[in-house]
């Protein structure tokens, strides 16, 4: 994993595969995930790539994929949520790879008597996977890390943890951002074009891995370790990157 810096990478280009985590990437990080604001300009900056595009572009993020859609609107795209546990096709069809289980609704319980003693963390419980958040708590980071690990080795199920910016989370084992970023290529408008993946944390890294065995483009948002091969400073790079590809004249 690349500790150095990388370069920005080369200018975007309409017959490419886009792939967009939201968080971070598209968007500035809130204090909570309801407290996030999607703007105009960055709607209209996605459905103008969306259609230049020929439709390939997806988003591809944590978030549950009824909170995307809420947010973005009349805006309809190709979306993937809870890191691939869900996904909507270019078509228009769903996807969903497990459901709710016992298992995880006993991870709930625990999860949520940790939360009134602790009233500074936020539960997030997406669906499928059940995240908590703890930007107001840093100090917890370790010990939520270790009891997430004990509930995950007392499962009777295959579960997996996922760590991100100040969040710590429990979903099915198997899928993830990588996962849905191959499902979307074996599948018309991806398939055959050049996929570019940006997004900005730990959880980004399994699309970072697929995109660079495909000779694509793996964009990391800011500082810290990554196998992405390009990078770009903040969200205001990132937007600026991708307006480039809608502008008139741009093959």
């Amino acid at each position: 994993m690349s500790r150095g810096r990388t370069s920005p990478p080369p200018a975007a280009q309409v017959d490419w595969g886009y792939f967009l985590d939201v968080d971070g990437t598209l968007i500035e990080f809130a204090n909570t995930p309801d407290a996030v604001h999607v703007d105009e300009a960055l709607l209209g900056l996605v459905s103008r790539l969306h259609q230049q595009c020929g439709g390939a572009l997806a988003l591809v993020s944590g978030r549950a994929l009824l909170d995307l859609e809420w947010r973005l609107g009349s805006l309809r795209l190709p979306i993937a949520g809870q890191h691939g546990l869900e996904r909507r096709d270019a078509a228009g069809a769903m996807h969903v790879h497990g459901a709710p289980t016992a298992a995880m609704a006993a991870i709930r319980l625990r999860l949520q008597t940790v939360r009134e003693r602790h009233p500074a963390l936020l539960l997030e419980d997406k669906g499928m996977a059940l995240a908590v958040h703890y930007r107001q708590a840093p100090a917890l980071a370790g010990a939520l890390h270790r009891l997430l690990r004990r509930l995950i080795e007392a499962a009777d199920e295959p579960l997996q943890l996922q760590t991100g910016k100040r969040v710590v989370e429990i979903k099915p084992l198997g899928f993830d951002k990588g996962t849905a970023i191959e499902e979307y290529l074996a599948e018309p408008p991806f398939k055959g074009r050049r996929p570019v993946f940006i997004g900005d944390d730990a959880t980004d890294e399994h699309g970072f891995a697929v995109v660079n065995r495909l000779r694509g483009l793996s964009v990391k948002v800011g500082p810290g370790p990554t196998e992405a091969r390009y990078r770009l400073r903040d969200v205001a790079a990132v937007r600026a990157w991708l307006s480039d590809a809608t502008k008139e004249g741009k093959p």
